[in-house]
């Protein structure tokens, strides 16, 4: 192609030159019109030959491309991995593609109330807050079935363990290994991220429920879950001698649209010599340091739990009623006290389609059907409960408490609520008596937190 372009040149060249002689001088006007067309035709003749000589050299160029390409793909391996997938899930949950998952995990509790006591008590009433928790951790699958969390509170100004698990699961078994909770019931299990109630009821910090380190087993088939383990004691406590079995059951069968839920544990802790424990508690709101009920220090060599629950949800209503009854074995002792704590709720969803979830034996995250972004209001709830403890029995005075609570929960979008507490806490034989009078009186309590979590 390049060797006719240059001939048509020389082409040209040669006729200019020749029609420029003498003869050229004698040449009419149209003369030199002729000779300037047949320029420009050979001019025209020359750009077509470059625009075709460039379109095959581009043709050429996309032809090696395509056999680089081909060889490349020839010598990629067939099992190269595929690139990392991202989902989103409250936080970025990171995959590849051997089964390897790892996704950030947190949460955020900011509390702030009022409490109202009888002046002649001495204790401090009105305005407290708090940071109630702040929580940063990981958690995953790993291949084979594994999966791990750990996850660290730094409320309060220090550093506590929370979860730290190894775990592995096959079908309806699963066992865990590291600190987590030992099946105390259904309202100690649910994530204080799902609770109806800024704090739980008052028998579970009352009888010092808490993560210990131990290893657990959970079977699940059906509609029937167990679960049991053994454990020593809470990772910053570890005495190495302290030790517990636990277990616990569960029925969850679906009738129609109704979940339902009956469960029944068992506890028992074995103390290491001269222990002490003491049961007492706050009223409702945790920013406060004073205990109205208390039984003080007591000389212990073991603890024997047992608890029931009960729960249903239909539709936007919930029901849910627990009952724990806690032995002390002390040395010594002519009796053994048994202290009992309670508490019955319920609650209804005011907003349409929203309803409280429920997942392997637990209250589970509530979706607002119609959140806030998407033209909706988010999901509002009220739940009513009956909160019941007491600690006096077998000679032992740490008072009886009656409460009555009100909650209102707004939860704008999955991952965001607030919650506004009342409670009105009626004591007898309270700690701190009033002078001249009996101890006998009553607590008011208000409360309300900002939560976030993912």
């Amino acid at each position: 192609m390049r060797q006719i372009r240059n001939g048509i040149s020389a082409l040209a060249i040669a006729a200019t030159i020749g029609w420029i002689t003498p003869v050229e001088a004698q040449e009419s006007e149209d003369t030199r019109a002729e000779l300037a067309e047949m320029r420009a035709q050979i001019k025209a003749m020359a750009a077509r030959i470059d625009s075709l000589e460039t379109q095959l050299d581009m043709a050429k160029q996309r032809a090696a491309t395509t056999t680089a390409v081909g060889n490349i793909a020839q010598s990629t391996p067939e099992n190269a991995e595929p690139p990392d997938a991202i989902a989103w899930k409250g936080a970025p949950e990171v995959e590849n593609n051997n089964g390897w998952t790892f996704k950030p995990r947190g949460r955020l509790q900011y509390d702030v109330g009022f409490t109202s006591v009888p002046a002649a008590s001495g204790r401090v009433d009105g305005f407290g807050s708090e940071l109630r928790r702040a929580r940063l951790g990981v958690e995953g699958d790993i291949p084979g079935g594994f999966g791990y969390k750990m996850e660290l509170d730094f409320a309060g100004g220090a550093t506590e363990v929370t979860d730290a698990i190894l775990s592995y699961q096959d079908k309806g078994l699963s066992v865990t290994v590291g600190q987590q909770n030992n099946f105390q019931g259904l309202e100690e299990l649910t994530s204080s991220r799902f609770t109806s109630m800024m704090e739980r009821a008052a028998f579970t910090d009352a009888f010092n429920f808490e993560r210990r380190v131990g290893l657990a087993l959970q079977y699940a088939t059906g509609s029937i879950l167990l679960q049991g383990g053994i454990f020593s004691d809470n990772y910053d406590d570890l005495s190495n001698k302290n030790w517990g079995l636990d277990g616990r059951a569960v029925i969850l069968p679906k009738i129609g649209t109704t979940q339902l839920h009956l469960a029944g544990s068992l506890h028992y802790t074995a103390l290491q010599e001269l222990s002490t424990v003491r049961y007492r508690q706050r009223p409702l709101v945790h920013f406060t340091s004073d205990r109205f009920i208390d039984t003080g220090a007591l000389d212990a060599e073991s603890e024997i739990g047992y608890g029931l629950e009960a729960a249903a949800i239909h539709g936007p209503f919930h029901f849910a009623s627990e009952g724990y009854w806690q032995h002390l074995t002390r040395p010594g002792a002519l009796s053994d006290p048994t202290f009992f704590g309670g508490y019955t709720e319920i609650g209804m969803f005011l907003t349409p389609g929203d309803s409280r979830r429920y997942k392997k034996g637990v209250f589970d995250r509530a979706k607002p059907s119609s959140p806030v972004g998407n033209g909706g209001f988010g999901s509002v709830e009220v739940n009513l409960r009956y909160d019941y403890l007491d600690l006096t029995d077998a000679g032992i005075v740490g008072g009886t408490q009656n409460g009555y609570q009100l909650s209102l929960v707004w939860a704008p979008i999955d991952y965001v609520r607030f919650l506004l507490n009342y409670a009105r806490l009626d004591y007898t034989d309270a700690l701190h008596a009033i002078p001249g009078t009996s101890r006998d009186y009553s607590v008011d309590a208000i409360g309300a937190r900002a939560q976030i979590d993912f």
